[in-house]
């Protein structure tokens, strides 16, 4: 039998070669490290959006309380039994009209007895008249003495000053026998009734018979810190912000379960001082309340648009992050498609966007998904948050 002959060095080369040619056919080739750009291994994928300056309106929000556009509290001017309660608690009146009547029977004969003592006083006037012209007649021809006349002058002026004081006995009887109806001095809805028919009231009592409100149109009372109004009266003055609304500042109303209110609102006045308990300013608005929605005491917060800001920078609230100190920045994608981290001034929300003043220039393309994937200078591949995602590649076929 023949014994197998070894092969040779030669020949077991050309086999160990040819098996690791046949392991490597299809693998990648690895590109050389230090490769950057967009698509290198290790840029995270990012979504942008690249901002413009442009003009926002600068709204603030301020809590308040509705209050009535009138108030009137309803109180007798004479006193006696309350004879009648003409309305409907919770109901409306109108200016003018009769609420309470109190028992005139007092009033009314005081007010006979003053027409009767002034009718009484004009008829010794005309006595005292008609004697002082006759006796200034015959006081020229010496039939009467001076004396006499000058009496029968005296007279005259003394009946017209009783004349005088009666008329106006009779016009305060008239006054209280007037106010014996207690009528409502404005239009409004009251409330309820303190006293009911045969109550004892008083003149000038401190305790009202019931109040009278008028709700349309209605105050809202907010407050603002005076740091914030300062603020904004140096912006003013500085030319950063414009004011808007010629005819007044706009206010819009958010009532207490979030919902916004239908009607819009004028601002009407400042408050002239700041309360040293709380370093805030009332500010006052004014609402149409046709339908009553509007009850005093609510509590709401008015939004009133207090004027415009130019070259300003709108970014999702998601862009912006913020240190433990509280300091605001930004992740930008430079020219070289790196990350970079930019510090930015936020001075207030807009909706659901940030309002940036300081920080960003036209241009800029702020990251505003994908943060979590990225840190200052790495490599992003950045995706327009405005472009339609890449559909995913095909399989390669083998």
């Amino acid at each position: 039998m023949q014994t197998p002959r070894p092969l040779s060095t030669l020949s077991l080369a050309l086999t160990l070669s040819a098996a690791l040619s046949l392991a490597a056919c299809g693998k990648p080739a690895e590109p050389p490290p230090g490769a950057g750009g967009p698509g290198a291994p290790g840029a995270a994928a990012v979504t942008v959006v690249t901002v413009q300056p442009g003009s926002v309106p600068v709204t603030t929000e301020l809590p308040g309380r509705t209050t009535p556009y009138l108030v009137a509290e309803l109180r007798p001017q004479v006193s006696g039994i309350i004879k009648a309660r003409l309305f409907t608690e919770g109901g409306t009146v109108k200016a003018g009209e009769v609420l309470y009547q109190i028992d005139p029977a007092t009033y009314q004969a005081t007010f006979d007895s003053a027409r009767a003592s002034l009718a009484r006083a004009e008829a010794n006037l005309d006595a005292a008249r008609i004697k002082a012209e006759r006796y200034a007649e015959l006081v020229k021809i010496e039939a009467v003495s001076k004396q006499d006349n000058d009496d029968a002058a005296a007279a005259l002026k003394q009946g017209q000053a009783e004349v005088s004081a009666a008329r106006a006995g009779l016009d305060r009887a008239r006054i209280d026998l007037a106010y014996t109806r207690v009528t409502s001095p404005i239009s409004g809805r009251i409330g309820r009734s303190a006293v009911t028919p045969g109550a004892l009231v008083t003149a000038n009592q401190s305790d009202a018979l019931a109040t009278v409100q008028q709700l349309d149109p209605i105050h809202v009372d907010v407050t603002q810190s005076s740091a914030d109004l300062l603020r904004m009266k140096r912006d003013f003055e500085a030319g950063v912000m414009r004011r808007t609304g010629g005819n007044g500042v706009a206010a819009q109303l958010v009532l207490e379960d979030g919902s916004v209110y239908a009607r819009e609102g004028r601002l009407a006045f400042s408050e002239v001082t700041v309360d040293p308990g709380t370093g805030s300013v009332t500010l006052r608005a004014v609402f149409p309340n046709p339908r009553g929605e509007l009850l005093p005491g609510m509590y709401v917060r008015a939004r009133l648009a207090q004027g415009s800001r130019d070259g300003v920078f709108l970014l999702p609230h998601a862009a912006l992050i913020r240190d433990p100190k509280g300091n605001a920045s930004v992740m930008v994608v430079n020219a070289q498609n790196q990350a970079e981290a930019r510090p930015v001034k936020a001075t207030q929300s807009v909706g659901d966007k940030w309002m940036v003043i300081e920080g960003l220039a036209a241009g800029d393309r702020v990251i505003v998904e994908g943060l979590q994937r990225v840190k200052p200078g790495a490599p992003v591949q950045p995706q327009d948050a405005a472009a339609p995602q890449p559909a995913a590649a095909a399989p390669a076929k083998g």
